[in-house]
Parts: structure tokens; sequence; C-alpha cells
């Protein structure tokens, strides 16, 4: 097993070193994705000039701003999970709190410390990822999984996700891990590529303050419509 706390970037490392450190923590990161050492590595790895330029374009949202100055969390030690449950079915928080019961997993976690915007900026990526599923309709199996980040490369840019789809397409290919034919993968991956691409940046969305709110307004706000599959 890889030891991330090992793991280091060698100064100006060339492009290869970045996507062979990055591949091998792919290769152990299933299970442990909120693991902070993994995501900072990778953010160094690839993400870093995404994230140097998302945040350029995130300073033109209000909302953004106030995130940036607030530092709202979707941790685990700040989510109140019986509470949210606790809400009408059919409401964000409701959703919320059953998908995190029924797929028998807690939420997001980090212990290091956010020296500087990007790194907020990160750990607001990762922590968001579970509420995604739920927004963009994608599921928790490996087809929507991939789906998923296909949808965050196309609405972010964002190389770790990128990456993630090319070794699930190369295990697709391999053995049909997704589960579907390969032609249909394909397409999907494709159609969440372009769903992304077409929807809002979802970054500065207070997901905090909407969990009243009905998980199809939020899907409305927030993602562009979903290609039929024929």
């Amino acid at each position: 097993m890889l030891d991330p706390k090992t793991l280091t970037l060698p100064e100006n490392a060339s492009l290869f070193t970045r996507l062979r450190i990055a591949t091998q923590i792919l290769k152990v990161i299933k299970g442990n994705e909120g693991n902070p050492v993994y995501g900072q590595t990778l953010n160094a790895c690839l993400d870093y000039d995404v994230y140097e330029s998302l945040l350029q374009k995130l300073q033109r949202s209000e909302d953004w701003r106030r995130m940036l100055s607030e530092r709202p969390s979707l941790e685990a030690k700040d989510l109140d999970l019986a509470a949210l449950e606790r809400l009408p079915e059919g409401t964000l928080g409701h959703a919320y709190a059953r998908y995190y019961r029924d797929n028998k997993i807690s939420p997001f976690e980090t212990t290091l410390e956010l020296k500087n915007d990007i790194d907020f900026l990160a750990k607001r990526y990762r922590e968001t990822h579970d509420v995604l599923h739920l927004v963009t309709g994608y599921g928790t199996d490996v087809m929507g999984e991939i789906e998923l980040q296909a949808y965050v490369q196309g609405n972010l840019g964002i190389w770790t996700a990128a990456l993630i789809v090319l070794v699930g397409t190369l295990g697709q290919l391999k053995g049909r891990q997704s589960g579907v034919d390969t032609s249909v993968y394909l397409r999907r991956i494709r159609a969440a590529h372009r769903r992304g691409r077409a929807s809002p940046l979802f970054l500065d969305f207070w997901f905090e303050r909407h969990w009243e709110t009905p998980v199809a307004q939020v899907r409305a706000r927030l993602c562009a419509p979903s290609e039929p599959m024929n």
C-alpha cells in the first residue's frame, strides 16, 4: 500500500513525473477519496494552475467572495445529518443525509490547515463531491462515478477528473467494469462532459443554505438538462 505521507513532488517536476505520481495515488485512493494528503498531492501534480484560473473567474461572484470570508464547510464535524434527515422528503438536506446512510459512508474530513484561497477552493471542490451526485443525478456505481468526473472536467476543467475518466475508460476497454457496453459507456461520458460545460460553475453555490430546497429546484438552477440516451 502506498503511504501518501511519503509522496513528495520534486521541485520543477516534469509532466511525466506529475502524471506518474498522480496515477500512483489513483490506484490506492478508492475508498479514501477524502484523504487530505492525497488531495493536496493531486492538486500539486495536476491542478494548481487550474485552481488559480478558477479563482480569477469566481472572484466575479459575490457569493464566492463571501465564501472566502466565511469559509463554509461540508465536513462531518459541521453537519448534523440527523437533523437534515428530519427535513421533508425531496429536500436537498433530507436526500443528502439519506445518501450517507444508504451508502454507509461518512462526509468529507480533512486535517490540513487552509493556508490560502487555493487551499479553500481545493477543499470545497473535494467536499462537494457527494452533494454533486445528488444534484446531477449521477449514481455512485462505477458508471455514475465516471459520469460525475466527466461532468466536473467539463464544468471546471479539473485535470485530476480527466485522469480518473481516462483510467476508468481503460478499465472499461479491458473488462467492461462499468457494467454497460462500451458504446453506451462512451456516449454517457461524452454527454456528461457536454452537460458540465453547459452548466454554470457550482463551486460558489451555498449548498448549506439550501437544505430545505427541493433537489429538483437545485438541479434546475445548477445543471443543464441531461441528454436523452437512446
